[in-house]
């Protein structure tokens, strides 16, 4: 039976180049026949790296088989995954997020977490002398995950590793970091397109602080302006996002790439409570800029309080 190899729901970059990168290895080096596949359409980052590198998208599954054979990327967390997860035959789980705990398998199997900005990186570590190998559009995908998760090395959550192997990567493919990123970055940033709800949940992660379920969801551009003139809309959307999705509140941070801060837009008491006490902000509006806040992994998610 075929492998199918996803990660998170809402894919971005890593968790679209990732699932293809992996797939390609355990087909073409290990030969076991695998599939990429997608929880949700790629952001629009994750749609020009697929388009740049001539990369088919992969079809898009919302649930898994019982005793299908699977590799998690880019996540351990179940409520990322089809909710029918633990009936599949989990295989291999690598990633470079903290260990949260509730998947369950059916026998001993791989597990790779390391404290990398990108789980591509660690891809190409695991593959060894075979890395070299990969095809120049399954290194232009390596690239362009370790580019996105590190905010072309902006990140705290970069390491002098994932610098390296991008280096190695581009000097390869004769790319120029910055000039491509900015293509990336440019692509990501590109948001007209979408309703508010679904900019809402574009890259988000549910997670909970002290029984209060919120949706952590981050707008990482360049052009922060074209995101914050749909303020008002989009915090009026919050409630009806939250309902549905079973939270109690929506906390949106607007990611600045090139001036390395974050808005987080604050609709109510709940959500000022919450930048004064995670962040030690002095809130005097509907919105405060937090200098230096990046990454939703190391800066944002851990220090959330009430």
């Amino acid at each position: 039976m075929t492998t199918l190899v996803f990660g998170h729901k809402s894919p971005d970059t890593d968790s679209t180049g990732s699932a293809i990168i992996w797939a390609w290895y355990l087909s073409e080096i290990k030969g076991t026949e695998a599939e990429a596949v997608l929880l949700g359409e790629p952001n629009t980052e994750a749609a020009f790296v697929l388009e740049r590198w001539s990369l088919p998208k992969p079809r898009i599954i919302d649930t898994v088989e019982a005793d299908q054979p699977v590799v998690i990327i880019d996540t351990n967390n179940p409520a990322e995954l089809p909710d029918a997860i633990n009936d599949a035959d989990i295989t291999a789980i690598i990633d470079h997020h903290k260990l949260v705990g509730g998947l369950e398998t059916k026998g001993p199997i791989d597990i790779t977490i390391r404290p990398l900005a990108c789980t591509a990186t660690i891809m190409v570590d695991l593959m060894g002398d075979d890395a070299a190998k990969m095809p120049e559009a399954i290194k232009g995908a390596a690239l362009s995950c370790i580019l996105s998760d590190t905010l072309e090395f902006r990140s705290p959550t970069t390491t002098d590793h994932d610098r390296e192997v991008v280096e190695a990567l581009a000097a390869d493919l004769g790319i120029n970091i910055s000039e491509y990123a900015a293509e990336m970055f440019a692509a990501k940033s590109d948001v007209s397109s979408f309703s508010d709800a679904e900019l809402i949940r574009m890259d988000s992660k549910a997670y909970e602080v002290e029984g209060t379920k919120f949706r952590v969801s981050v707008l990482e551009t360049t052009a922060p302006a074209v995101v914050l003139d749909r303020q008002a809309s989009l915090m009026s959307s919050m409630p009806a996002v939250a309902k549905e999705d079973g939270v109690d509140q929506v906390l949106l941070f607007i990611i600045d790439i090139l001036n390395e801060e974050a808005t987080l837009l604050v609709p109510n008491d709940l959500v000022k409570t919450v930048a004064e006490k995670s962040f030690g902000a002095t809130v005097s509006g509907d919105s405060v800029v937090l200098p230096g806040i990046m990454s939703r992994k190391k800066q944002i998610i851990p220090n959330l309080a009430l």
